[in-house]
């Protein structure tokens, strides 16, 4: 499209999922874009009646998945939302496991909210009910929307919201190191006290029935939690709390003009909760200052052992919050940070009701700006239009996305690494190993828990046929290394799997670091010893459902040619994200269909490994080309010998001793029968031509002796 900015470009093609008349009604057309970032008339009789924009144009829109979250919206000249529309994400919470309407009930509650008069008048945004399952996707939308809304309408001259706060700023040389009893006395840290009774009113307050019926346990006056806040990017403030060292870290963490506040907490409710650990994101708290809306992310986070101040408590969580730098933030104006509690109201349901600390600097840290505050509103104004500096800042920043995630998920890394150093020792040294079968079994069930509760359930490492989909189609139009970048358990994990295809083929994947798989082996290995009966494929009918996965993953790539949204909906076949990375908190018949292969598979060890799973046919493929065969056999395996034809978890060896390399799971259990003397016919012959000529040698035996042990 000659004459337009890439992101003009983008939008328009984002405008094609969308019509004029859904986000505002009565619009017949769009017009040409204009400004920067791209902005486009809603025309109704030729006339403009409102602007579509969208909210990734003006602010980071980043979600769970770590790609951003496009949302097209529309404004009137002076800042209402008119309606928007959800139309391109990759959220894996809303693709596979909550209903996209609920997350559009959810935007529809920002129909007619003014951000700039809201800020103007201290109004805070819509209470919106937050879709449970799905937290941190419906707050990042629902603060895009109202931060990317406040931007576009500054942008189109709106004056709403713009008052003469600006004419304070922060005083870096004020005040001086101070106890905790001053720096709380004086405001520098201001304190939240919530108790169990006052979440209980809370929630009964909310008009939520279930959630009023399941109150905290314990006594009215309980402590539930007890926060505190400071800013700690002024330095009088932040050495006190922090101390000069850790100062002089969390100086190395902000760039120019970038700010942060130290949140600490104690009591029987985490501020910090668990999502993070997930997604990056810290999804019960938010600062907000007017129309800005900031909720941070485990890059932007340190974690502090101990406050440096004279004087101050032990808290159980305290920590160094970044504010990024696409955030128009004033220091020196009120700010309040939101605590957002929740509660679980059935097995698939959370209720949520929040609480504020309101916070503002004490004056002695303020100075006044020496221009006048017409001088200061133009500034803010003047600063609108050029696509807000601070976003550009933020996306010229040297240091790319990939990389601060990378970085921030250094733990991860290193558990997966030696998950992969022990399991490449493994398969090095198989020879030592499976020559001691106790030894291996409990390596390998161990392996497998860590596999199922760390990879899968906490990391969420699962890889799936949609991550081949997505693969294939991005070499075809826009392959970029960052996509892929900025998952790193997944993109180690695939590197990894890549390698191994290139030694052992499918195996070392699908038998050892597949969380759903793990999953089946154990509950297969518990149903064994609940004594439950193993049913044996008849070997006519196995060979002819092998194929079956084959189709399935071809049906998938040739969908995905075609549309790569509806592959993925009909990946929908792997249970993997049901059973792993939802942990069965879904609707009821995605739960039934995942425990159905999985009580398939406690009658039949890895039912759905042997003739469902796409993504090992994917893997199959490959894995033909592997350059090394490492499973020893022996010529009378398969003739006369079929013991290791019988004992095969998955039936991958055939009748005539022949280890099929795309059914082969390489969980080396025909190579520990190869080893063992008391199973393998070749190796109990061995054991007994040991034995006689050790007897044979013997000098105490006697030669009736002797006779008894030739025959």
């Amino acid at each position: 499209m000659p004459g337009f900015s890439q992101e003009a470009v983008r939008l328009q093609s984002l405008l094609g999922k969308v019509t004029a008349g859904e986000l505002v009604a009565g619009a017949e057309s769009f017009g040409a874009p204009q400004g920067t970032p791209p902005l486009v008339p809603l025309l109704k009789g030729g006339e403009t009646i409102g602007y579509a924009f969208l909210t990734s144009d003006f602010v980071d829109t980043t979600g769970y998945s770590g790609k951003p979250i496009d949302v097209i919206a529309a404004i009137d000249a002076e800042g209402t939302i008119l309606g928007a529309k959800l139309v391109e994400h990759h959220e894996p919470i809303v693709l596979i496991g909550i209903p996209e309407a609920r997350v559009v009930e959810f935007i529809g509650a920002y129909i007619g909210f003014n951000p700039l008069k809201a800020a103007s008048t201290g109004a805070s945004a819509p209470e919106v009910d937050i879709v449970s399952g799905a937290t941190v996707t419906v707050l990042v939308i629902g603060d895009s929307l109202v931060r990317s809304a406040a931007r576009a309408a500054r942008q189109l001259g709106g004056t709403a919201g713009t008052v003469e706060e600006a004419r304070w700023e922060l005083d870096p040389d004020a005040g001086s190191v101070a106890d905790w009893q001053t720096l709380l006395g004086d405001g520098s840290v201001r304190r939240l006290s919530l108790s169990v009774g006052q979440v209980n009113e809370a929630f009964g307050r909310s008009g939520n029935a279930k959630a009023a019926a399941r109150p905290e346990r314990g006594q009215p006056t309980d402590a539930f939690i007890d926060l505190y806040v400071a800013l700690v990017s002024q330095p009088a403030i932040g050495r006190s709390l922090l101390g000069e060292a850790e100062y002089a870290n969390l100086q190395k963490m902000l760039q120019p003009g970038q700010h942060a506040i130290l949140v600490a907490g104690e009591g029987r409710y985490s501020f910090k909760g668990s999502g993070y650990v997930r997604g990056g994101i810290f999804d019960r708290i938010e600062l907000v200052q007017g129309t800005e809306t900031v909720r941070f992310r485990d890059k932007l986070h340190r974690r502090i052992g101990d406050l440096a101040a004279e004087g101050a408590p032990r808290f159980k969580e305290i920590g160094v919050f970044v504010i990024p730098q696409d955030v128009v933030f004033e220091p020196a104006q009120p700010w309040r940070l939101q605590l957002l509690v929740q509660r679980p109201v059935g097995a698939l349901e959370k209720a949520f009701t929040s609480f504020d600390l309101g916070y503002r600097i004490p004056e002695r840290y303020r100075k006044r700006v020496s221009e006048t505050p017409a001088a200061a509103t133009a500034q803010v104004n003047d600063a609108a239009p050029s696509a807000a500096p601070a976003v550009e800042a933020a996306f010229d920043s040297p240091e790319p996305l990939w990389q601060r995630l990378w970085r921030s998920k250094v733990a991860s890394i290193a558990v997966l690494g030696a998950m992969l150093l022990v399991l490449t020792g493994l398969f090095f040294f198989q020879s030592w190993f499976v020559k001691r079968p106790v030894l291996f079994d409990r390596i390998r069930l161990g392996y497998l828990a860590v596999t199922l509760f760390w990879l899968g359930w906490v990391a969420q490492a699962q890889l799936s046929v949609v991550n081949v989909l997505a693969f294939t189609n991005s070499l075809r139009t826009d392959f970029q290394w960052s996509y892929f970048l900025v998952d790193p358990l997944i993109f180690i994990l695939w590197f990894a799997v890549a390698a191994a295809l290139l030694f052992w083929g499918r195996g070392p994947f699908c038998g050892w670091l597949c969380p759903f798989g793990a999953l089946q082996e154990l509950t297969n290995r518990l149903a064994k010893l609940a004594r439950v009966p193993q049913v044996t494929v008849p070997w006519w009918l196995h060979e002819r459902l092998w194929p079956i996965k084959y189709m399935i993953f071809l049906g998938l790539f040739g969908v995905s040619l075609g549309s790569l949204a509806l592959a993925e909906q009909l990946s929908e076949v792997e249970p993997f994200k049901t059973a792993i990375v939802l942990r069965f908190m879904r609707e009821w018949w995605f739960v039934a269909f995942a425990l159905a292969l999985l009580g398939a598979g406690l009658f039949i060890e890895r039912f759905f490994c042997r003739y469902l799973c796409p993504l090992g046919a994917a893997l199959a493929i490959p894995g033909r080309l592997r350059m090394f065969d490492w499973l020893r056999r022996y010529r009378e395996c398969g003739n006369p010998c079929m013991r290791c034809f019988n004992e095969c978890p998955v039936q991958a060896i055939h009748p005539e001793g022949h280890i099929n390399p795309n059914e082969c799971i390489s969980c080396l259990h025909c190579q520990v029968l190869y080893h063992h003397d008391r199973k393998c016919p070749v190796m109990i012959q061995k054991r007994l031509k040991r034995e006689k000529r050790a007897a044979l040698a013997s000098p105490g035996m006697g030669p009736q002796e002797s006779s008894r042990a030739a025959r």
